[in-house]
């Protein structure tokens, strides 16, 4: 059995176990880089796939918890459709499950489950009775072990659960449009671009423009989780084999998409809705700062950050 595409994202503060809760239920290492396995801490987003009971697979983006890297983690969330909150046990809710929760907010990410970790080290009784409160509407809140293995299983049918019901943003119109989160390149096959495709369909073949040079790239091949595809729809993430085009100099944060248009003014329409949203939770997260609640970093990150993901959302809807 399976479902339309859709993409989870982890959150949670520096050492409640995201990346080892991840290893646990997917079989992947998201820490790829030799300093991260050397200094035990998520410098750069990490991806991976995960199974569900009933067969689906979701993509998995893994984000940084450090205070230092929460413009990483507003990278990663900017494209999720359901979010994993690790809170530890024995430490409960800490600064950055403040941060990420006020992230996941800001971008409407409200569906997905809390997972208390580390739950053979304490009792998650405390731990479960804080996320009550700064996550009343959390789907699930369930106490694990990455170590033992406890919980897991209950883990993996409320993410299941919760994806039945979550909308892909396969079923949307719209061109493709892919933000750039990695380039690298391939011997023998060239450069390769990888992101969360937003909307629309990418097909093996087909010419794409890069913004906002104005670049013109053919598809060389696809992959999805190192699965070779002819056609990728959106809600998941995709890997795009470019040639064709000035490739020297791609950087993260460039779109990949079918049409100019990605940068047309349609975006204007809508536009005060969207921006006093995101106003009105910057000035929520100033005042939270002044009570010690959320720390400075935060703050400019979602002034930057929050709204460019707020601005590629309201054009994706107005084409």
């Amino acid at each position: 059995m399976s479902g339309p595409p859709l993409t989870l994202g982890t959150a949670g503060h520096i050492d409640h176990g995201k990346t080892a809760l991840i290893g646990s239920l997917t079989g992947t290492d998201t820490d790829r880089l030799p300093q991260e396995r050397a200094r035990g801490i998520s410098i750069e987003l990490g991806y991976a796939e995960l199974e569900l009971p009933s067969g689906r697979r979701l993509s998995v983006v893994d984000v940084p918890g450090h205070e230092r890297f929460v413009r990483a983690m507003v990278a990663g969330a900017t494209g999720i459709d359901m979010y994993l909150m690790t809170v530890a046990a024995d430490d409960g809710v800490m600064p950055q499950t403040r941060e990420h929760a006020a992230v996941l907010r800001a971008l409407a990410v409200d569906r997905g489950v809390v997972a208390v970790t580390k739950a053979d080290l304490s009792d998650a009784g405390p731990a479960v009775d804080q996320i009550g409160e700064l996550m009343p509407a959390a789907g699930a809140v369930i106490p694990v072990s990455a170590r033992t293995g406890e919980g897991l299983e209950r883990l993996r049918e409320a993410i299941d659960e919760i994806a039945s019901h979550a909308p892909s943003r396969s079923q949307a119109p719209g061109p493709a449009r892919l933000h750039i989160d990695r380039v690298f390149t391939v011997r023998g096959a060239g450069t390769v671009v990888t992101g969360t495709l937003w909307s629309g369909t990418i097909t093996r073949g087909e010419e794409l423009t890069l913004l906002p040079q104005g670049l013109r790239a053919r598809v060389r091949g696809l992959q999805i989780h190192d699965r070779p595809v002819e056609l990728a729809p959106a809600g998941q993430r995709v890997a795009v084999n470019l040639s064709g085009a000035l490739i020297l100099g791609l950087l993260t944060g460039l779109a990949l998409g079918q049409d100019q248009a990605l940068l047309a003014g349609t975006a204007a329409v809508g536009s005060y809705t969207t921006f006093s949203t995101w106003m009105f939770e910057t000035e929520r997260l100033a005042e939270e700062r002044q009570r010690g609640k959320v720390a400075a970093n935060v703050i400019a990150s979602l002034v930057l950050g929050v709204a460019a993901a707020a601005l590629g959302r309201m054009i994706g809807t107005q084409l």
